[in-house]
């Protein structure tokens, strides 16, 4: 029966040891890692660097991320690119390369997309449909459980950052100084997913929405699945008299 099948497939996909991205490189505490991971974890959250601006990230000398990143170059993981500046001679800047965002991973992704294909096209896409909404549910009662005790939106933007790290989003949020905050997620580990179908993103949004508060309007500025870098959002209340 087709029921069992997709019923099967996430099992093996909840039961499977390696499903370990909670643990990898995407659930960043700062804990020590070898300098090439710790290069790797800059590039993904903070994007293109000079060796100089990486050396000052994470404590040793320019010369010393150089030759860390020539190794991960030569190991195909970070590219490099020259900008010019006004002044002087280009500067060099790397970014992790198509294998390097590799190690970031995107959670037994073919699987993922076998389940939703299997769903979708055995039961039908008003089935796909619910699972959506069942997930939206489920993760908007345990953030809404989580934001107990938050008071004001940068508490509760500051915890939603923390609830979204913790499932591998690295996720972080800034003040952006003019009554808004920007709310990072710097890695998507359901993108598969997302591409399959961008309801999961609109599920996401709309969780974020209800959790942090009446009043909150949200923007989205940056999209993963659209190419970006990472998916950014500005958070901020509603102006007085707005629809």
């Amino acid at each position: 029966m087709v029921r069992e099948r997709v019923i099967k497939q996430v099992k093996t996909l909840k039961n499977n040891p390696a499903n370990m991205s909670s643990d990898h490189l995407e659930k960043y505490p700062d804990a020590p890692r070898a300098p090439s991971e710790r290069i790797l974890m800059t590039l993904k959250m903070q994007g293109a660097l000079t060796s100089s601006q990486i050396g000052e990230r994470l404590g040793i000398t320019g010369e010393g991320a150089r030759q860390q990143l020539m190794k991960l170059s030569n190991d195909g993981l970070v590219r490099e690119e020259r900008r010019s500046a006004s002044r002087g001679r280009p500067s060099t800047y790397w970014h992790l390369s198509e294998k390097g965002q590799a190690r970031f991973p995107n959670t037994h992704a073919g699987l993922t997309v076998e389940i939703l294909s299997s769903i979708q096209d055995e039961l039908g896409a008003e089935a796909l449909d619910r699972v959506i909404s069942a997930r939206e549910t489920r993760t908007r009662a345990q953030y809404e459980a989580a934001m107990v005790g938050c008071g004001s939106l940068k508490e509760r933007v500051a915890r939603l950052a923390e609830l979204r790290s913790d499932e591998g989003y690295m996720a972080s949020f800034e003040d952006a100084g003019d009554g808004t905050f920007l709310f990072v997620e710097n890695h998507c580990p359901i993108c598969a997913a997302a591409r399959f179908c961008q309801g999961f993103c609109r599920s996401e949004q709309a969780v974020f929405e209800q959790v942090l508060g009446p009043g909150t309007a949200i923007e989205r500025v940056e999209h993963i699945v659209s190419g970006g870098r990472r998916c950014t959002y500005r958070i901020g209340k509603v102006a007085a008299g707005a629809a």
